[in-house]
């Protein structure tokens, strides 16, 4: 990707990243976890001494170095808090950070690894696996005691964020979680669980700006990149997305008071054998939220289910679905360059709300196939534009 293909607020935070990340050789501290107490043999819990290690670097007013070898780290849920004394704390990892292997130790607690109100922390490189196995086998068999499991990595209420080279494992639910962020650098990120892992999105956005994730890898069992109310500001370029159910808007719609989701830009992603390509969903109830100024760009299907999908009757296994019409507003959504396979006869489906249809729809230069034959389209309550070569033949 070239400079002149930046994004502003990803340039914005270049920037910002360049200043807060900038060390002065005489005023930096490191903090290895080993001298703190921790054991990289993957049974002793070094949880204590991760807190303590972030506790030194925290309170120095200089840009501070947590230090992780290579070893395994058994972790407890634990939360780093912020109001640092600096805003330049950089976590290396060369290890691999293990969850307990009992899931009802973090399964209940929402959150393995939480970063709370930090300003300034990049993290870099390192594995992190939640050892989700057992949960996904305890669900996918229907048992009614399964907790719900714990997200692995998430930041709450935080702001120049930086994550690059960092692999998820086998998360009980949700990989990464940005709630409540701003400007945000994600790359190079690797994220697996199987197939068939319930509920395991890789990277979910919610009520944050300015987020940028690229050249990422992800393989999952529910969304490779969720985009939940009150997003703005978003751009992902670059992603490998298979298996998983795609990169989803949504759901939206299920609060009557919602923030709205807004310009995010979705470029160069390639879908291989998921459940959707480029989907937007919402929850057949009233609702004041809205979807508008987004822009799908070059994305490649192989053998998607559901290459172009909006679903606002959303409601999955139609179980307690609310039956009414969805109160959020679809405007401004472009897909452009979309080509490739599907794996059902209809590629493009629109069923927007009857009581607030999809309006300034535009289809530009898509051609999927079925079967090696022209796919169809199937659009309700939706109005837009087609523009060059667009088959299936739009229906809008």
């Amino acid at each position: 990707m070239s400079n002149n293909n930046y994004p502003l607020p990803f340039l914005f935070l270049l920037i910002t990243l360049s200043c807060s990340f900038h060390f002065s050789t005489a005023k930096s501290s490191t903090y290895n976890v080993i001298k703190f107490g921790a054991k990289p043999d993957g049974i002793t819990d070094s949880t204590k001494a991760f807190l303590n290690a972030w506790t030194k670097a925290c309170s120095s007013p200089y840009p501070a170095a947590i230090y992780v070898p290579q070893g395994k780290f058994l972790l407890g849920t634990v939360t780093f808090s912020g109001n640092c004394a600096n805003k330049a704390i950089s976590i290396t990892i060369d290890g691999t950070l293990i969850a307990s292997s009992n899931y009802r130790v973090a399964g209940k607690g929402g959150t393995w690894l939480r970063f709370q109100h930090v300003d300034g922390v990049s993290i870099r490189g390192g594995v992190l696996d939640g050892q989700g196995t057992a949960l996904w086998k305890c669900k996918n068999s229907n048992k009614k005691n399964c907790p719900t499991g714990a997200t692995t990595l998430e930041f709450i209420g935080s702001k120049n964020i930086m994550i690059t080279g960092l692999t998820s494992i086998n998360s009980q639910m949700f990989h990464v979680v940005f709630n409540g962020c701003q400007y945000v650098k994600t790359q190079d990120v690797n994220i697996v669980a199987a197939g068939n892992s319930p509920n395991t999105d890789g990277i979910h956005v919610q009520m944050s700006s300015h987020v940028t994730i690229i050249h990422s890898k992800i393989r999952t069992g529910d969304d490779c990149i969720s985009i939940g109310p009150g997003t703005n500001s978003l751009w992902i370029e670059n992603i490998e997305c298979g298996p998983g159910h795609g990169i989803s808007i949504g759901s939206l719609g299920w609060e009557l008071n919602e923030a709205g989701v807004q310009n995010v830009t979705v470029k160069r992603v390639t879908f291989t054998g998921t459940q959707n390509g480029v989907r937007i969903k919402s929850w057949g109830r009233a609702s004041n939220g809205f979807v508008r100024n987004i822009f799908f760009q070059d994305a490649t299907m192989v053998n998607v289910q559901n290459p172009i999908v909006i679903d606002q009757n959303y409601c999955p296994n139609n179980k307690n679905c609310p039956g009414q019409a969805s109160g959020i507003k679809i405007s401004d959504v472009t897909y452009e360059d979309i080509h490739g396979t599907s794996a059902t006869e209809v590629a493009v489906k629109f069923d927007c709300s009857s009581k607030y249809p999809c309006n300034g729809i535009k289809l530009k230069d898509v051609k999927l196939t079925y079967k090696n034959q022209i796919a169809e389209a199937s659009c309700n309550h939706a109005a837009g534009a087609a523009l060059g070569l667009v088959q299936p033949h739009s229906c809008l």
